[in-house]
Formats: C-alpha cells, sequence, structure tokens
C-alpha cells in the first residue's frame, strides 16, 4: 500500500510565488555514480553532468480542483540531477533525478515521504530581500546564497562551461519530467509538470555554499548558471509508470 501512494497517484497544483535556480557543473561520469539505472546524465560537451539546487516558496499546493485554502505553504530546497530516460518504447525523454529535498514544514516533509520518493527533510530556511539584493539560507544544511540586485545586463558565471545565456538556458528548467527508478522492479515512475508563463531571469551570484553538494565529494563542481522567476501557476499530472528492462 505504501508503495502504490508514493507513485504519485493523483494530479498535484500550486502556485510559485518565487522559484530560483543554481545550476553545477560536474564531471560526468561522477553524475552518472549518483544515478540509478537506467537513467544517464544530461550532459554538455560530452564530459560536463549538471547538478541544479531549486529554491521555491510555494503557495497552496494541494490536489488539483482543490479549493487553494486546503493547500500547504512552504519554502523548498530541492537537489537535482538534469538526466536522460531512455525509454522501452524508443524515446530519450529528458528531466530530472530528485537526490533530496529540503522544507521548512515538518507537514510537507511528512506527505511528501508518503506520496513520493523525494527524500525530503524538515530544515530551517530563511530568505532576505533587501534593495533587490536577495539572501536565502539554511544553518542546519549548511546552505546559503547572496543573489545581486537584478541588472540588465548580466554576466555569465566566470566557471560557467556555457558560452551564452542561450546555452545556459537549456539547463535552468523546469524540464518535463521527474523521474524514479525501482530497481527491484525494474519500473519508471514518470511524473510530468505543467507550467505557464515560465520566462526565467539570470540573475548574478554574490556568494553562495551549498552543503549537500560538497558532502558529493565530487573532483569539480562549479556554478554554470543561476535563473530566478516570479509568479507561476504549476501542476503535476498524475504519475505514471513504465516497466524497463535490466
Amino acid at each position: 500500500m505504501l508503495n502504490w501512494l508514493k507513485t504519485h497517484p493523483f494530479p498535484v497544483e500550486a502556485f510559485f510565488e518565487y522559484s530560483l535556480v543554481l545550476t553545477f557543473a560536474a564531471p560526468a561520469a561522477e553524475v552518472q555514480a549518483l544515478l540509478p539505472a537506467p537513467l544517464v546524465p544530461d550532459t554538455f560537451g560530452d564530459s560536463w553532468g549538471f547538478l541544479a539546487v531549486a529554491l521555491v516558496q510555494t503557495r497552496q499546493l494541494r490536489p488539483k480542483g482543490f479549493p487553494g485554502w486546503l493547500g500547504q505553504d512552504f519554502f523548498l530546497i530541492g537537489y537535482r540531477a538534469f538526466v536522460r530516460y531512455p525509454s522501452p518504447t524508443g524515446r530519450r525523454l529528458r528531466g530530472l533525478y530528485i537526490l533530496r529535498s529540503e522544507t521548512d514544514k515538518k507537514r510537507m516533509t511528512a506527505l511528501g515521504n508518503v506520496f513520493t520518493h523525494y527524500r525530503y527533510h524538515t530544515t530551517d530556511i530563511s530568505r532576505q530581500e533587501i534593495a533587490g539584493r536577495v539572501s536565502i539560507r539554511s544553518q542546519q544544511s549548511g546552505f546559503h546564497v547572496t543573489l545581486a540586485p537584478p541588472a540588465a545586463a548580466v554576466p555569465l558565471p566566470a566557471t560557467s562551461p556555457f558560452a551564452t545565456w542561450q546555452e545556459a538556458r537549456r539547463f535552468a528548467g523546469p524540464l518535463p519530467f521527474t523521474f524514479s527508478a525501482d530497481a527491484d522492479s525494474s519500473r519508471m515512475l514518470i511524473v510530468e509538470g505543467v507550467r505557464q508563463h515560465w520566462e526565467p531571469q539570470p540573475l548574478a551570484v554574490e556568494d553562495y555554499r551549498v552543503g549537500f553538494l560538497e558532502e558529493l565529494n565530487l573532483s569539480q563542481l562549479v556554478l554554470a548558471n543561476a535563473f530566478a522567476v516570479r509568479n507561476v501557476p504549476y501542476h503535476w499530472k498524475k504519475g505514471r509508470t513504465e516497466q524497463w528492462k535490466s
């Protein structure tokens, strides 16, 4: 019964008041080591794989069609890998694999771990914005990021493997699918997200630390891009599963 509940058994909707994604490049082979079969890293230039940290202020998360006042408001820090899934149908679907999720609400941790495989943990999260400069931090998670105020011209991070923001945009999210693999049954759970008015704006990162990514002990980890969006309606379809060959 519990395994069935974790298959995202009903559609969900929410409102993203604010969403920031920091994407980091790491050696593709080392990203592959973090993934279950049959997922593979979504690469750039064959050598780089990508990990992302998404920071989202979510309002009224609830089963789709339910009134907003029944929803859950919470802040999320989500750690993801950009992946491709070679489907048995011959398609190579592009999406995300969740490594860990953190939230500021114990209720969201409990519900998230009942209905998903996204590995929710409760932590402290604070966000402050002064004169356009945004700071988000979590002492328990060893996380902080400070963003420069929005500007007409934003340079790519000096460490980025991308030459242009257009290249970087491919690894900013959101991607159509989120995947969870069950190696014992050789089944892949696929959840499709649907968004409206998603127009990410590039931002300059002044300072950051990501404790969870540091713990992965990757040989290289460089900031590749940072994008933010505001005020976006979003919903996830009911999860579906596919059988894949080992």
